[in-house]
């Protein structure tokens, strides 16, 4: 609900449980970009903290499954690519790929994700 109200997004499917009753899911659906922004977020800790300089883009992404409240969802996250930047010699772009898993082991979300990063963790006291 909080996502809905902070994003805008009143679609009755992730915020009116009776509706969402008379759909084929019988309740709300978790708002497909609040998926992906958490299961982006669940790698940050493993992957890329003090490193990020700027995310440059998502492609592939899907949702093949519907997250609903109560779901437990964890990522595995894989480097797909690497090449130096052209213009910063101390950064590179890496390309991830981050898959969304819930409680059954389903995939609810996959994505691939371009990243400029540090060649090296920021230290917190610079």
């Amino acid at each position: 609900m909080l996502f809905c109200a902070l994003t805008y997004n009143p679609a009755p499917i992730h915020i009116d449980h009776d509706y969402a009753s008379r759909t084929a899911y019988g309740k709300p659906l978790i708002n497909s970009i609040f998926t992906l922004g958490l299961v982006i977020g669940v790698s940050v800790q493993d992957t890329t903290f003090g490193t990020t300089i700027a995310n440059l883009g998502m492609t592939d992404t899907i949702f093949p499954l519907p997250v609903f409240a109560g779901d437990t969802i964890r990522c595995e996250t894989q480097v797909v690519e690497l090449r130096d930047s052209k213009s910063r010699p101390t950064q590179g772009i890496v390309t991830f790929e981050h898959v969304g898993l819930n409680q059954r082991e389903e995939i609810v979300c996959r994505t691939r994700r371009g990243a400029l990063m540090m060649r090296r963790p920021v230290e917190a006291n610079s």
